[in-house]
């Protein structure tokens, strides 16, 4: 039973580690930002409401992983995202209000 514990609480780890509620809301623009560079997304901007499920949206909006375990990581995020996401409603939107959108790729004179 103890091993089961263990295995489920490394899989909750790494699922919020790389949940995208937190590496939207949780951590600052530039490494969100980055993230989503590193994964050669085509998404040129996301919204801050709701930043954690375009976060994974756009990581599906990439090139394919050849390792092919992305994807279903990345589906079994966006559940745990949403409901992330609902919660951090009240904040997301004063920050979409104050601060716009998270600029993936940002160019000069954009801002």
């Amino acid at each position: 039973m103890t091993i089961k514990m263990a295995v489920v609480f490394g899989i909750f780890l790494l699922a919020v580690a790389g949940c995208g509620t937190v590496s939207t809301v949780l951590r600052d623009e530039a490494e969100a930002a980055h993230g989503l560079r590193k994964h050669k997304t085509y998404c040129q901007s996301i919204p801050r409401i709701y930043s954690g499920l375009a976060y994974d949206f756009c990581i599906l909006n990439a090139p394919p992983d050849s390792t092919g375990i992305l994807a279903p990581a990345i589906l079994l995020d966006m559940t745990v995202s949403g409901v992330l996401d609902t919660f951090a409603l009240p904040y997301t939107v004063y920050r979409q209000s104050a601060d716009g959108s998270i600029n993936i790729y940002w160019r000069p004179g954009r801002g």
